[in-house]
């Protein structure tokens, strides 16, 4: 399917997304990033499956301003403005790493979600604990003073552990070239507005959401451990597929391109 450029303001922020056709009669796919991506990660599952995969604000061509709400509900009430703007009421939703602010969205009104797939990431459960860099972006001044001597060289070898493979100059340079001051101040607001006490009271009502879901997850994610998947599959309240992917990590499909199989297969079926 062509995937289409598009860009529009949506609650006061411009918002620059992909979207490509969804087959006659079904919801379109809302794909949701993570950090420190875009809406590049999707553009294999979009000719798949159509949908819309937005940049969200903070990330890739999508606005920065500093008085964006850079937290689970702030993403989430943008999304759900993107949502209604687009006229879309009922729609399947794939999240990948911080993408998970999505499911705030889905847990307001989980009668308009179709599908639900989960790729490695942010655990919205109780007992996770941030990894050491995030640790790092949480903490005032330390994190500031690690984004202020940034260089691609180091955001090649900080992406290097999410890969079983080193990753492509390619996607090294899809990263580095959004990663300006904007995303970097994106970044750490997100971070610091979430301890895990936060994530935990944001997955209060997944049980609510009962459509059927999918949750693919790298085994050897060295950011969220796989115990994480499980959790998340115990706490959705329908049925729930759960592939474990061993000596895959943090990009899934990039690891193993057959990912992007699986959950087209999923979404279509």
């Amino acid at each position: 399917m062509p995937v289409h450029d598009k860009r529009a303001e949506v609650g006061g922020v411009e918002v620059f997304w992909r979207e490509a056709p969804s087959p006659s009669g079904r919801p379109p796919v809302l794909y949701v990033h993570g950090n420190p991506t875009n809406s590049d990660d999707w553009v294999e599952f979009l000719e798949r499956t159509g949908g819309i995969a937005p940049d969200l604000p903070g990330f890739g061509r999508s606005g920065k301003p500093a008085h964006f709400d850079y937290s689970i509900e702030g993403y989430s009430k943008l999304l759900e403005a993107l949502l209604a703007q687009l006229g879309v009421e009922r729609y399947s939703l794939v999240v990948h790493d911080w993408g998970s602010a999505a499911l705030g969205l889905a847990q307001r009104a989980p009668e308009r979600v179709e599908r639900v797939v989960l790729i490695n990431c942010v655990p919205l459960v109780a007992g996770y604990e941030w990894h050491r860099l995030a640790r790092i972006w949480r903490t005032a001044l330390a994190g500031e003073l690690f984004m202020g001597v940034a260089t691609r060289g180091g955001v090649k070898r900080l992406l290097r552990g999410g890969f079983v493979e080193p990753p492509s100059d390619e996607f090294v340079d899809r990263v580095w070239n959004h990663f300006d001051h904007g995303t970097q101040r994106a970044i750490l607001k997100l971070y610091r507005s979430a301890p895990p006490s936060v994530l935990e009271r944001a997955g209060d009502r997944l049980g609510e959401l009962r459509s059927p879901a999918l949750i693919v997850w790298g085994e050897d994610d060295p950011y969220i451990s796989s115990e994480f998947a499980s959790r998340l599959a115990d706490a959705l309240g329908g049925d729930t597929r759960l592939e474990l992917l061993p000596g895959v990590r943090h990009w899934p499909w990039i690891d193993d391109p057959r990912v992007i199989d699986t959950v087209a297969g999923f979404l279509l079926s």
